[in-house]
């Protein structure tokens, strides 16, 4: 409990420091002292305090959905950027941008996520398929089919002059989030909430068909369930800001590597550390180059990358 605590202070701090940090002048002096200014007051009601309140729910609900992702194909190295779904849902916004641009963003999302369902289903159908002699494959296929899905979505934009916008979906960046256009995000909690309630079920779900089975559960209602958590909050998170690679594939090993598989117990500490460690991968983007602002997806993707590559190289170690 003292270490959930702990946890929950190191995010707060970095969410304040989140709210002082940027381009324009918001500082105590400027919202409370002498050189008070509604400029000021403005800024962080319109945007500082969105952005910051979209960093912790994206990195909350991404990390937690790989953690689901993990116990349903019962594999370490697996989350949306790594099994085609984030892919997948790029290809849903990309089609009902071409078919129908006048949609709003609600609708625009549930059609991203059935996108990336039917990725997330095709990924366990090929799995399924392909005899795996090494836990390390199961990445490879899914990285391999987000390349394939990548291509054919990059192919489609080229056509219709669309590049622009499918790499603002495919790169994540919080730079743009004002309010009014980060409160889908709070789906994304709401989903994080039921995957806590049934955090049981995916638990021993994570064991395997014949034990849940056994046990009375009803196995494919709970992979209906974990995939729909998964695909919705996907959606929610790349059309809102884009994608976030190997978040989810990263707080959850480190977390299990402490706290274990039972996921009831490790969720909470899965979301705080997730929401933690987006918030200072994007406070490090905005200082390195400041007053210039790297994407998080690519500070995200650099320091999930060098960490999924240890978290390879080390099941490989521990293999041999």
């Amino acid at each position: 409990m003292k270490g959930l605590v702990a946890a929950a202070l190191l995010l707060a701090v970095l969410a304040l420091t989140s709210v002082f940090v940027g381009v324009g002048d918001v500082s105590f002096g400027t919202l409370f002292g002498q050189e008070a200014s509604g400029q000021a007051q403005q800024l962080l009601l319109v945007s500082r305090i969105p952005r910051t309140l979209a960093i912790v729910l994206a990195g909350m609900s991404m990390a937690v959905a790989g953690m689901i992702m993990q116990m349903l194909t019962r594999n370490r190295f697996v989350e949306p950027s790594t099994a085609g779904t984030a892919e997948s849902a790029s290809l849903g916004i990309l089609a009902v941008t071409l078919l129908a641009p006048e949609l709003p963003v609600f609708v625009k999302m549930l059609v991203a996520s059935v996108f990336a369902l039917a990725g997330t289903a095709l990924f366990l159908r090929i799995l399924r398929a392909v005899p795996l002699r090494s836990i390390l494959i199961v990445p490879l296929i899914g990285i391999m089919l987000g390349g394939v899905i990548s291509a054919i979505t990059t192919f489609i934009a080229y056509r219709f002059d669309l590049l622009q916008s499918l790499n603002a979906w495919m790169t994540g960046d919080f730079s743009g989030v004002l309010r009014g256009r980060y409160e889908l995000l709070w789906l994304s909690f709401a989903l994080t909430v039921v995957a806590y309630t049934a955090a049981h079920r995916f638990t021993v779900a994570g064991m395997g068909e014949d034990f849940t089975t056994n046990l009375g559960l009803n196995y494919k209602a709970v992979l209906r369930l974990g995939l729909v958590i998964v695909s919705l909050v996907t959606a929610a998170v790349v059309v809102t800001v884009g994608m976030i690679p190997f978040l989810g594939l990263i707080v959850p090993n480190v977390v299990s590597m402490v706290m274990g598989d039972n996921m009831r117990r490790s969720l909470p500490w899965v979301a705080l550390l997730g929401a933690a460690l987006v918030l200072a991968c994007d406070i490090a983007g905005r200082l390195i180059r400041y007053p210039y602002e790297i994407p998080i997806g690519t500070t995200m993707g650099v320091v999930g990358s060098a960490l999924f590559l240890y978290l390879l190289l080390r099941k490989r170690r521990q293999l041999g």
